[in-house]
């Protein structure tokens, strides 16, 4: 396993992160075998483990305060805030009453006095970032976190950020956690640039996009088992249905570039899933790649890319189909900016 430093934190982590989404009710709904795969990815080397409070509504994170139980000092514990939590109107978002509410629910949750680094999960439009910035300074000072970050920030977001943090004396985004993979690269334009501009570190999400960088989604193979992720929990939501209806010429387009990128990956003697996750981390910007596994087998071969560096060869030829900068579907793109709703739009 290598280790990069997290922005100007001085942090050394893993340049696999593990994410927990799939542990509990949107994944794996067998504990023990969770708390298993997360102590199985500690002693594989894997020092970041990073989850969120909305995650099967909370029950990811009691299950990572199980797993590091004895062993939470091994670990740079991550979470997130942000998201619909409870029935109250302010039971979400990214306002001081919200995240001074929340973090003490992770903190229970989680089984931890700190949290290492607390994240915003997504902007919000009806919040200040100083009203944002100020209530994680607080906590910091607390020291009930020790650094926070953004996610899924658009790079205008994220200079506003650091300016407003200098501007008003508080403590600043210290990480970015972004969509990233062969399929989604419009973070190259501007939040990886940005990122580096600031020293910030960066840990990606999605770089398999959602399992269609597996393998296991081919024209002639389409795996719709039970436990397929195109079918399975949250994934049977109302959002999520565009990103697998084949009726879609997106979607058309991804089953060609899946065959297409399984000949460069071939050619280059590895498997597709090491591929995609080696691409992620082949940018300098980039500090970790999250992996999410629902199994402790996902997870073993997850582990495998971990020695596997991709060469200009094939790095040009996945920018060949899939050039830089771009996203093949927008639907994949993790964040729907309200400045285009049509009430923002319009008068």
């Amino acid at each position: 396993m290598e280790y990069r430093t997290l922005g100007g934190t001085g942090l050394k982590v893993s340049t696999h992160c593990l994410g927990t989404m799939m542990f509990g009710e949107w994944g794996n709904t067998d504990v023990d075998d969770c708390i298993g795969t997360i102590r199985a990815a500690i002693d594989g080397g894997i020092n970041f483990v990073d989850t969120a409070d909305v995650y099967s509504a909370g029950e990811s994170e009691e299950i990572v305060g199980k797993a590091l139980k004895g062993r939470r000092d091994e670990v740079i514990l991550a979470t997130k805030v942000h998201g619909q939590m409870g029935p109250g109107r302010n039971d979400e978002g990214n306002s001081r009453v919200w995240i001074a509410k929340e973090v003490e629910n992770s903190l229970r949750r989680l089984g931890t006095d700190h949290i290492d680094l607390y994240q915003i999960h997504r902007p919000e439009g009806d919040t200040d970032v100083e009203e944002t910035l100020g209530a994680l300074t607080d906590l910091q000072r607390q020291g009930k976190i020790r650094y926070f970050g953004s996610s899924t920030y658009p790079g205008w977001q994220m200079v506003e950020a650091q300016w407003t943090a200098e501007r008003r004396g508080l403590s600043r985004f210290r990480t970015e956690q972004p969509p990233y993979s062969i399929f989604v690269r419009q973070i190259e334009h501007d939040v990886l640039p940005v990122a580096q501009k600031y020293g910030m570190g960066v840990l990606v999400w999605s770089p398999l996009c959602r399992g269609w960088l597996t393998g296991r989604y081919r024209r002639e193979e389409w795996d719709d088992s039970p436990d397929a992720r195109a079918t399975r929990g949250p994934q049977r939501a109302e959002w999520m249905r565009p990103m697998y209806d084949r009726s879609r010429p997106e979607v058309q387009h991804k089953l060609d570039l899946v065959e297409q990128l399984l000949t460069i990956a071939d050619k280059a003697g590895i498997t597709l899933t090491h591929m995609a996750i080696a691409f992620t981390l082949a940018h300098p910007a980039v500090t970790s790649t999250i992996i999410g596994p629902r199994t402790r087998g996902q997870l073993d071969d997850l582990l495998g890319a971990a020695d596997v560096r991709l060469d200009a060869g094939t790095l040009d030829a996945i920018d060949d189909l899939v050039p830089p900068g771009t996203i093949v579907d927008e639907e994949d793109r993790g964040f729907d900016p309200w400045w285009f709703e049509p009430d923002q739009r319009r008068r």
